[in-house]
C-alpha cells in the first residue's frame, strides 16, 4: 500500500479522514492511475470495476489545465458516451466530477450510485448496491449534501450514505447499513439485524 504525500495526508478541521489523491492532470498521471485501477479492478478483460474508474480518470483528465484545450470538445464527448455505456450496461454511475482516490476497487456491479461531489478516498472497496447520496433534492444545498470517505473504507453491498456525513479512515460500512452522521475512523456500522417472525398457527393445526 502507498504512504501518501503530506498534503494528501493533511486532514481539514473536524474530518477524521484522510483527503483522496488528487485526480490526474498530465497524461504521465492518467497512465499511472489507469494501471493501478487495472490492477486493483481486473479479474479478466471485461472486469466492468476496471472500466468505471477508467472512464472517471478520463474524465478528471479531460478537465484538467493539463489537456489539450484543442481536443477536449471531442474527448469530452467520448468520454461522455463512455460514461452513460458503464452506467447503462454495468450500473456503476460515478460521475467524473466525484473526487476519487487511487486504488478504489469497485468489486461488484449495478445499483452503483454516487454523488457527483462525493469525496472516495484511496484504497477503498465499493461493492454492489452502495449509495453515497444527497439528503434531499433542494437544488440549492445539492452540491453541500455530498458524503465523505476517508482512506481504506469498505463499503458493504446495499448500503447507502445520506448528506454531507464523513467517514473517518478504515472504517467499515456493513451490508445494507444506512448511514446519517459521522463515523469515527476504525469503526464499522452495522445494519439492524433481521426479525424472524414465526408463522401463525393456521386453524386446524395439530
Amino acid at each position: 500500500m502507498t504512504t501518501p504525500s503530506t498534503s494528501t495526508a493533511r486532514r481539514t478541521s473536524g474530518d477524521d479522514r484522510t483527503p483522496p489523491t488528487p485526480g490526474p492532470r498530465t497524461l504521465r498521471d492518467f497512465l499511472s492511475a489507469v494501471r493501478e485501477d487495472h490492477r486493483i479492478n481486473s479479474e479478466g478483460l471485461w472486469t466492468p470495476g476496471f472500466y468505471a474508474a477508467a472512464t472517471h480518470r478520463w474524465g478528471t483528465w479531460i478537465d484538467s489545465p493539463g489537456f489539450p484545450r484543442a481536443l477536449r470538445p471531442v474527448a469530452s464527448a467520448a468520454q461522455q458516451l463512455a460514461y452513460v455505456v458503464v452506467r447503462n450496461v454495468a450500473g456503476i454511475q460515478i460521475p467524473h466530477t466525484v473526487q476519487l482516490g487511487r486504488r478504489v476497487r469497485i468489486a461488484h456491479q449495478h445499483g452503483i450510485v454516487i454523488h457527483p461531489h462525493a469525496e472516495i478516498g484511496d484504497d477503498c472497496v465499493i461493492r454492489q448496491g452502495v449509495t453515497l447520496g444527497a439528503g434531499s433534492g433542494d437544488p440549492a444545498t445539492f452540491h453541500a449534501q455530498a458524503p465523505r470517505i476517508g482512506r481504506g473504507v469498505s463499503l458493504g453491498a446495499g448500503c447507502v450514505l445520506v448528506g454531507r456525513v464523513v467517514v473517518g479512515d478504515g472504517a467499515t460500512i456493513g451490508p445494507n447499513a444506512v448511514v446519517m452522521t459521522h463515523v469515527p475512523a476504525g469503526a464499522t456500522v452495522l445494519a439492524p439485524p433481521p426479525r424472524v417472525i414465526p408463522a401463525r398457527p393456521r386453524p386446524g393445526d395439530a
